[in-house]
């Protein structure tokens, strides 16, 4: 009992300082285990996120294109908001709108080729010297004006008059498959076949039609007589192409471009 007495407060300490080796031997564990506690209730509190899909940008995409090119606004024809249109009366008393009357009224109902053709006709028999003669036959239609060329030639091989100059006659001389001639005005080359003549374009004729004097003339060609008038002005013809008719005034040589109406 006396050892007790006089060593109870170093028993005391001793128990002491055991509960704080083991407090702090268990400390590790306790912490793992509230570690392990917290993460398991992180994982039940965590949202669960989708994955997200493809944008869709097409409404972005074309708002940005039409950015790009803002539209035009037209205050002209037809809309004419600050451009009314003037009209005027026609012969017949109707209204006509000033946009459709001269040149820019005008119709091109048709546009015709003119063709030259060369022909072979007819083959004389051999001369004295044996040489054959060949008939060859020339349609010629005039660009300008309404004249007309229509000709025979005898020609030889070898031959040449103003028109063509023959360059070849192939197959028997008395009975020849084909004939080649040199057009003098342009140099090229014609085959004339003996059922098959030899055809070029050179020009072409229109027929046009103006609708607010209802007028129209047909077969025109370039440098027509009479000129075409209308609209209180007379036109030239200056050109004619496979698909326009090209105008002048007489008055001031300005110059308008028809373009052929399809299915007029």
């Amino acid at each position: 009992m006396d050892f007790l007495k006089k060593n109870y407060e170093k028993l005391l300490l001793g128990v002491v300082l055991l509960g704080l080796v083991g407090a702090l031997a268990s400390l590790p564990f306790f912490i793992s285990s509230q570690n392990s506690e917290l993460a398991g209730l992180n994982e039940k509190l965590r949202p669960v996120v989708k994955p997200l899909t493809n944008l869709n940008l097409t409404a972005s995409e074309e708002a940005l294109k039409r950015a790009g090119t803002p539209p035009t606004i037209d205050l002209g024809p037809p809309n004419r908001l600050f451009n009314p249109m003037p009209w005027q009366k026609a012969a017949d008393e109707r209204l006509i709108p000033i946009s459709k009357i001269g040149p820019t009224a005008l119709i091109v109902t048709n546009i015709e080729e003119l063709r030259l053709k060369l022909s072979l006709e007819s083959v004389t028999p051999p001369d004295a010297s044996g040489n054959c003669s060949y008939i060859i036959a020339m349609e010629k239609p005039a660009a300008t004006g309404t004249a007309k060329t229509k000709a025979s030639f005898s020609c030889t091989a070898r031959s040449k008059n103003k028109f063509f100059s023959v360059m070849e006659v192939k197959g028997k001389p008395e009975d020849p498959s084909e004939i080649v001639v040199q057009m003098e005005d342009t140099k090229e080359t014609a085959v004339i076949g003996k059922n098959k003549p030899y055809e070029r374009i050179e020009g072409y004729t229109a027929d046009l039609r103006y609708d607010p004097e209802k007028k129209k003339w047909d077969n025109c060609r370039v440098n027509a007589r009479p000129y075409p008038t209308f609209n209180g002005e007379e036109y030239n013809i200056v050109a004619i192409n496979k698909d326009e008719v090209v105008l002048s005034a007489k008055s001031n040589g300005k110059k308008w471009t028809i373009k052929a109406s399809a299915g007029s």
